[in-house]
């Protein structure tokens, strides 16, 4: 019992020591948003699902009772990575950006139109086109995670309605460079 106890106390005080954090709360100011969408029915979704669970904020059907307007586009983009010897493809980039602006209820920008942009790249073969097609449609949706889980980030910045209290959420300039992936 005792050692079990020591092993427990233990693991604790290691997981606070790397700042180990479990995900808490946001606080937005705006309790009513409106999201505009011009996206995916399943980013859409899952956006909402993680504002509603993830604060204390309602997303609206429709703008009328909204404190805030989230106004967002998707785009999607494929282009080739590389060629064979013979001239095929063997690797495409897929491309996803997620454009973005926040406006008040009386018109004041909270967040100026801001873009998120992110890719990954897939090999491809004629043979298993069918699966690589399902395989984009994987990445897809990971990269449309993955953007969401900026935009919360960047809708956390947000701390004021009122314009005159704190300047707006920079925005995030669109030719950003990426960064580098792990080794």
């Amino acid at each position: 019992m005792i050692r079990l106890m020591f092993c427990a106390v233990t693991a604790a005080c290691m997981l606070s020591a790397c700042g180990f954090q479990l995900q808490g709360r946001d606080n937005f100011p705006f309790k009513n948003l409106y999201v505009q969408s011009t996206g995916s029915r399943e980013m859409s979704a899952l956006l909402k699902r993680r504002i509603e669970t993830g604060s204390d904020t309602t997303v609206l059907q429709s703008p009328g009772g909204a404190d805030a307007i989230l106004m967002l586009s998707e785009g999607r983009g494929q282009g080739t990575l590389s060629l064979s010897a013979e001239g095929l493809v063997e690797e495409y980039e897929l491309d996803l950006t997620l454009s973005y602006q926040l406006v008040a209820k009386n018109g004041t920008v909270l967040i100026p139109p801001s873009s998120i942009a992110l890719n990954r790249s897939m090999t491809y073969d004629d043979q298993y086109a069918l699966a690589k097609q399902s395989e984009s449609e994987i990445l897809y949706r990971d990269m449309e995670h993955d953007a969401v889980d900026q935009l919360l980030r960047r809708l956390a910045v947000v701390h004021t309605l009122e314009p005159g209290e704190e300047p707006a959420a920079p925005a995030v300039n669109r030719r950003a460079p990426l960064p580098t992936p792990p080794l």
